[in-house]
């Protein structure tokens, strides 16, 4: 029997697990592939994520979901399984990148559109009958560098939403849950009190437009920036600032409907990103479960143990079977640092 839009939701964020986000574009993987001397053939893309999703431990505890890209969704183990097929024995659900990347926003310098609603229809209907049964649609917003107010504009921020709610509304005509990303970059030089600032307006503006789109809120996971200080500014605050400004900025803007809160990692180091997530879960009650969709915060250190060799295969598995645990359990609030010395 299908599961519903409500159902699929809340398995994604069930257990204290949380996502693999293994959607880098060919083009994105090779900047991560050239940093361990790897070269970015379609084999060793399919071999390095073949690899990941058999690591059986991590994928059956602590993982609830995996967002893939289009090549990937297609293709086949070196043994012929389709890859979609071992997410789905390890108990995994599979999910698809489906926007088509970041573009200028015309008249606006410094700005930009995420695209990809051209054929969405379509291709969610293909998309899941590949399986995928989640999606993800990025938006990117960036905070002006030296404390110029006038980036992001109103425009950007909502041009972004628009196509984050006519996306969300699409998915879920196609039985797919939507997971909606409008990641405020930390890149830059800002304070944590100007990210809070713009996180507030962006997610006000989400929701509301995601409301006039009738999306159904019980079916739809959200993938935010933490409210966190640019990467470039003169004082950057502790973990516990970035845990509480987190989410108040929440509380005031997502509404407790909401099927969860799965966190990007944007930039931030591995143990950065767990330590957020553990400070949020074990300090604050919220109505909706926090948990982590994260890429390099929990692949960075497998691809570095793995560098393409095959006899690595193993330690490269040991690697991301630590970084989930860890995760897994920040989601619970009961991560510790001392806990790290076990990688």
């Amino acid at each position: 029997m299908a599961q519903t839009l409500e159902q699929i939701a809340a398995a994604m964020v069930a257990d204290h697990k949380g996502l693999l986000a293994a959607d880098e574009s060919n083009a994105s993987i090779k900047k991560r592939f050239d940093a361990v001397g790897v070269t970015n053939t379609e084999e060793n893309r399919r071999d390095y994520r073949e690899f990941m999703f058999r690591t059986t431990e991590a994928m059956q505890k602590y993982i609830s979901g995996v967002i893939l890209y289009d090549e990937t969704i297609r293709q086949k183990a070196k043994d012929g399984t389709k890859l979609v097929d071992i997410i789905t024995k390890m108990g995994s659900i599979p999910g698809i990148k489906v926007d088509t990347g970041a573009k200028p926003l015309i008249g606006f310098p410094g700005e930009t559109l995420t695209e990809g609603l051209d054929g969405l229809d379509a291709r969610m209907k293909e998309y899941y009958e590949l399986g995928a049964r989640f999606a993800k649609w990025r938006a990117v917003i960036e905070i002006g560098r030296k404390g110029d107010p006038q980036i992001p504009t109103r425009y950007a921020v909502k041009a972004n939403n628009y196509a984050l709610a006519r996306y969300a509304a699409i998915c879920q005509a196609n039985g797919i849950v939507p997971m909606v990303e409008p990641e405020v970059l930390m890149d830059g030089d800002h304070t944590i009190e100007r990210c809070q600032e713009v996180t507030e307006a962006v997610l006000s503006d989400l929701f509301a437009q995601l409301s006039a789109a009738r999306v159904k809120l019980e079916g739809l996971i959200l993938k935010p920036n933490m409210v966190i200080s640019g990467v470039m500014a003169p004082k950057r605050v502790g973990v516990d600032e970035v845990a509480e400004r987190t989410v108040k900025t929440f509380l005031r803007t997502v509404p407790a409907a909401t099927a969860g809160i799965m966190f990007l990692s944007g930039g931030q180091s591995d143990e950065e990103a767990t330590a957020h997530l553990s400070a949020m879960n074990a300090g604050f009650k919220t109505p909706w479960a926090l948990s982590y969709s994260y890429g390099r915060a929990l692949q960075a250190a497998a691809q570095k143990a793995w560098s393409g060799k095959p006899d690595n295969v193993a330690a490269g598995q040991k690697a991301f079977l630590h970084r989930a645990k860890m995760n897994s359990l920040a989601a619970a609030g009961k991560w510790k640092k001392d806990l790290e010395k076990a990688a």
